[in-house]
């Protein structure tokens, strides 16, 4: 299931190399971010940085000289997703969408305007991808993560290799060419390269180093520049661009503003000034040591999660229940899973994946994640976040087209409970062409459960056996080690 796992090498060995530990059942939640490379102590990240910096000016110097057709759209600026990270955003397996001609075209009409002073900075330290991000919505932390990931796809290779070579068996370790690993300026495209590399199936898998990983965003990210524009504009020493950018704000909000009205000036006001962008990346760049260590947060949070509560909790799943055994349609096969979920995490030591440093889990989207890593051992597919138009369903197991069942997951907290219940399954049914549908929701105190109790009478399905309540409760627990 980890990386570990099928290599047969030690969890500790992969964390002092300096690795992630990565699920190969499912892309978990991180991604590279391009600032912990700009302001590392490590003078290789700080080359990687550089080089992505020479690529953009790159094309930017191309695109200011010649007509830049689709075809050296495609060989420049596309790029497919590097899924043998096992990194990202998918919710199933790690199969993402890549960067595709929109995001090249966007990319290349931009570069004029935005990387016009690339290498030439007056208020910044130093150039920063993250600007193309900045500037307008529709851009955000996965194409910018793909994009890094891609530039610096050698050093990824390079690290793995080193690595394999070190600590895996050589039976399980294999030669591969890949593709556009190294870019060379001198004949403008890019070369491949031949790496030993971790074989998996057909394929290879990545290793990355942690310490230039993150979770959520970016450390220069849109939503937090939005959210700190009056931090900044009343700290900026530019007096002139201070008094426009109050004056135009001013001018273009309501008379009584709400929070989204404010936001939608306040991105008005960038746009039109978009100098300021200048000044919130040098406050990034003043703050960057709180990015490594918030960042180092986040990855640890995420292998607690992810990876270390994860592995014990398959193992009760495995020796206390038959949880791995093959039972019939998918509807059984999903009912009786989520029913051993449900008894390991209820009288056993199960609660505690959901948790860290005494906290629950706040996220569905975490909840999903870790039930899919149980999932690992099933003749079904499972896909999530299946969408049909009338909005997405958590998951979905297919046994062919006529045998499907629908399971969401639902925290007992989330606000819009009721609704869902009510409303929700009944249009994902319709859509996904079935009438079997679970519906899990998992509590963490008695006030939840009061309420989640509450709405179920309201609506008169206390005692539908499609909801499934799981109490994941802490302090009514007796260890499972202990009973």
């Amino acid at each position: 299931m980890y990386f570990s796992d099928y290599f047969d090498v030690q969890p500790e060995v992969i964390e002092t190399y300096g690795a992630l530990n990565v699920s190969l059942i499912n892309d978990l939640p991180l991604f590279i971010d391009p600032f912990l490379l700009f302001n590392s102590a490590k003078d290789e990240y700080q080359r990687l940085h550089a080089n992505i910096i020479d690529y953009l000016i790159f094309l930017r110097d191309q695109s200011t000289t010649r007509t830049i057709d689709d075809g050296l759209l495609k060989s420049w600026y596309c790029f497919h997703e590097v899924e043998q990270n096992w990194l990202g955003f998918s919710s199933v397996g790690n199969k993402g969408s890549g960067l595709g001609l929109d995001f090249a075209r966007n990319l290349n009409s931009s570069l004029g305007a935005i990387f016009s002073s690339f290498g030439r900075e007056k208020v910044t330290k130093g150039s920063h991808l993250e600007k193309l991000c900045l500037i307008k919505s529709g851009i955000g932390r996965d194409n910018i993560s793909d994009f890094v990931t891609n530039l610096i796809k050698d050093f990824l290779l390079s690290y793995t290799q080193r690595f394999a070579v070190e600590f895996i068996s050589p039976t399980k370790v294999k030669d591969f060419v890949v593709p556009r690993a190294l870019f060379r300026q001198s004949t403008m495209s890019w070369t491949r390269g031949q790496y030993k590399l971790p074989a998996f199936g057909n394929d290879f898998v990545l290793l990355t180093p942690r310490d230039m990983l993150t979770r959520d965003e970016n450390w220069i990210a849109r939503p937090d520049m939005l959210d700190r524009f009056h931090e900044i504009t009343i700290a900026l020493p530019d007096d002139a661009l201070r008094s426009q950018l109050e004056a135009y704000l001013k001018s273009i909000l309501p008379v009584k503003p709400n929070r989204v009205d404010y936001f939608a000036a306040v991105d008005k006001t960038i746009q039109r000034y978009p100098e300021f962008i200048e000044y919130y990346i040098r406050s990034k760049e003043e703050s960057g040591e709180k990015a490594i260590s918030i960042s180092e947060g986040k990855v640890r949070t995420s292998e607690e999660i992810f990876i270390r509560q994860v592995m014990p909790f398959i193992e009760w799943l495995g020796e206390l229940t038959e949880f791995y055994k093959k039972p019939r349609s998918t509807f059984d096969e999903s009912y009786a899973r989520i029913l051993y979920l449900k008894h390991v995490i209820e009288n056993n030591d199960g609660y505690r994946v959901f948790y860290f440093q005494n906290e629950p889990v706040g996220s569905e989207k975490d909840l999903q994640l870790i039930f899919r890593l149980t999932w690992y051992d099933t003749m079904y597919d499972v896909n999530s976040e299946v969408n049909n138009g009338r909005g997405p369903v958590d998951y979905k197991v297919s046994n062919g087209k006529r045998d499907s069942t629908l399971i969401e997951f639902k925290l007992a907290s989330n606000s819009q409970l009721k609704r869902n219940l009510e409303k929700q399954i009944e249009i994902y049914g319709k859509a996904n062409r079935t009438d079997k549908f679970i519906k899990v929701i998992i509590y963490f105190s008695e006030d939840e459960y009061g309420r989640v109790s509450s709405i179920l009478t309201d609506l008169e399905m206390s005692q539908n056996p499609n909801i499934v309540l799981i109490d994941a409760r802490s302090d009514n627990k007796v260890s499972g080690s202990k009973a």
